[in-house]
């Protein structure tokens, strides 16, 4: 569902002083650092956890123009934002209320293009109790004014003389959200490039890997697979359910008719990554629950992917 989008009121932007890690650094695994990470792991402040991470210096007004159920657990937003707004595929905004003191952090699931065509972004937000969670499910309403501020080193930027790469996407749960983001920029490279070969980046495939407890919770599933018919020969994918009912199957059987070639039961398996990944051209991106992760770059690993080729979203 797309919401037209006026933005009433002319944003301004905020120059603010330089944030700490300012310096462009992408993130990718330390396998000996890993393991370590994610065991101490315990609930910490956005802006804690992110303090290293690349930062714009300027935060934008915007005004929230649509908002849609994605899922019963899942809003997505779609927020007017100025003119000079600007963020790469995967990237993240720090998230300010009017009148709140915790700041939200959440990634960006639309792509920039969207950004370029319609200036707008779009964000999916589970609903919790967490302060800025909660007010986007119980008092956020379409015309809300909102501040954001775009950071995060895990992204897909890819200039146009840059070497050739395949994308592997691995995604559980909202973990989709920034990989939906690189999933729909790869779309508009391969767009771009159809009518006129050799204008920009020349993009090889990609295949995601999206693990969910059942259908319901598949968010995007509809148009992932619009791109995959859109584009057989370059983009694939495999939805993964892990507690799937008998009651889910009744309840989302029409939904599951369209979506049965992509299905799978069951988690991630090592013969399907196997599969999608080459150590000379394989790029991986990776985003989910910390055991997920830990998990599926381990197996990239023993499946030969150099480490500094395996990135992922370690705060989610």
């Amino acid at each position: 569902m797309r919401v037209p989008c006026i933005l009433k009121t002319a944003a301004r932007s905020f120059i603010l002083p330089a944030a700490s890690g300012s310096v462009h650094q992408t993130r990718v695994l330390c396998p000996c650092l890993i393991t370590r990470k994610m065991a101490s792991r315990r609930q910490t402040d956005h802006i804690e956890r992110t303090a290293s991470n690349y930062r714009q210096n300027t935060l934008y007004t915007a005004q929230v123009c649509g908002i849609v159920n994605e899922s019963e657990t899942v809003k997505r937003l779609r927020l007017a934002v100025p003119p000079d707004f600007s963020f790469k595929a995967g990237q993240w905004v720090d998230f300010f209320i009017p009148g709140m003191e915790k700041v939200g952090g959440f990634s960006i699931c639309s792509s920039p293009g969207l950004l370029r065509r319609e200036g707008v972004i779009e964000l999916a937000v589970k609903y919790a109790k967490h302060p800025p969670a909660h007010w986007i499910h119980t008092q956020c309403t379409v015309d809300s004014h909102v501040a954001m501020r775009v950071g995060g080193d895990f992204y897909f930027d890819p200039l146009p003389s840059d070497p050739c790469v395949d994308l592997l996407l691995v995604a559980g749960g909202v973990g989709i959200n920034p990989l939906y983001s690189i999933l729909l920029h790869a779309a508009d490279l391969l767009r771009l490039n159809h009518p006129h070969p050799g204008r920009g980046y020349q993009i090889g495939s990609t295949h995601l890997c999206y693990s969910a407890k059942n259908t319901q919770e598949l968010l995007f599933k509809n148009t992932i697979v619009d791109v995959c018919q859109e584009f057989p020969e370059k983009v694939s994918c495999n939805f993964h359910v892990t507690e799937q009912t008998g009651q889910d199957d009744q309840q989302t059987g029409q939904v599951d008719q369209k979506l049965q070639a992509y299905m799978q039961r069951g988690r991630i398996s090592e013969e399907e990554l196997r599969q999608h990944v080459n150590p000379q051209s394989t790029l991986c991106f990776l985003c989910g629950p910390p055991p997920m992760i830990e998990s599926i770059s381990q197996t990239l690993l023993e499946l030969g992917m150099p480490s500094n080729r395996i990135l992922f979203e370690k705060w989610w």
